[in-house]
């Protein structure tokens, strides 16, 4: 479904992703791990074509992302709170994401309704701007705003980070029932090791922008990845991430 080819990228002659092949299989579950600066965000970046690499293409079912636009119609992706229209309220931005897919309002409420455990009575109906919500709570909305559009193809940066343990608990299910009940092919970024070997199939370990490691995820994977990045150690200097709570 992916292909990755002779991809770099450089920011101040420094090259900061330098990946010469990778192909990820229609239905796999990757996940991306790595330190901070390691280039996993740009990646992902770059992959949904929101920069250009100096070097190399991405290919989405044989199509380069670059300068092409039907890739997107079977896409989504959350990165950070800057996909979300913060001006809006959470209903109002579910709403016109399922407007672009020709999705009633009836349907999105249908849809919204079964997500109500990952909400935790947190989202909805409360009045708030999206631009209000804590960084957890934003994570949320841009998740359920990707799985609203029923994608082949989920890309996820840090979806774990921010949001509290019974919220991570059930993205888990999320994702493992989309990948395995429904064939969405996923692609997630996270420093925390436990989570992405979870839900993953395959694991790349990225340092200073190259993929050195592509691993199948077995029962010795999370050992091994402790190991490199220094047993009982998350993948990352923060290792104390913040649990924001919306009151």
């Amino acid at each position: 479904m992916i292909e990755i080819k002779n991809l770099k990228k450089v920011y101040n002659g420094v090259i900061v992703v330098n990946v010469p092949d990778i192909h990820i299989k229609k239905g796999e579950s990757v996940g991306l791990v790595g330190n901070n600066g390691a280039g996993k965000t740009t990646l992902f970046r770059v992959m949904l074509d929101l920069i250009r690499p100096e070097a190399g293409q991405v290919l989405s079912n044989g199509e380069n992302v670059a300068g092409h636009e039907n890739w997107k119609n079977y896409t989504a992706s959350y990165l950070d709170e800057g996909f979300l229209i913060d001006y809006l309220t959470p209903e109002e931005y579910f709403y016109f994401i399922g407007g672009l897919h020709q999705q009633s309002r009836a349907h999105v409420d249908d849809f919204l309704a079964g997500l109500t455990d990952f909400f935790n009575g947190e989202i909805l109906k409360k009045g708030k701007y999206i631009r209000d919500l804590s960084k957890g709570n934003q994570c949320k909305v841009g998740v359920a705003s990707c799985l609203l559009q029923n994608p082949e193809l989920l890309m996820l940066d840090e979806p774990f980070a921010n949001i509290d343990p019974s919220t991570q608990f059930r993205l888990k299910s999320i994702l493992k029932d989309l990948n395995k009940n429904k064939g969405v092919t996923t692609l997630i970024s996270s420093h925390d090791l436990n989570h992405i070997t979870d839900v993953c199939d395959r694991i790349l370990l990225m340092e200073k922008g190259v993929i050195i490691k592509d691993i199948a995820t077995s029962s010795s994977t999370l050992n091994e990845l402790e190991e490199y990045f220094g047993v009982g150690q998350i993948v990352s200097a923060k290792t104390n991430i913040d649990i924001e709570e919306n009151h």
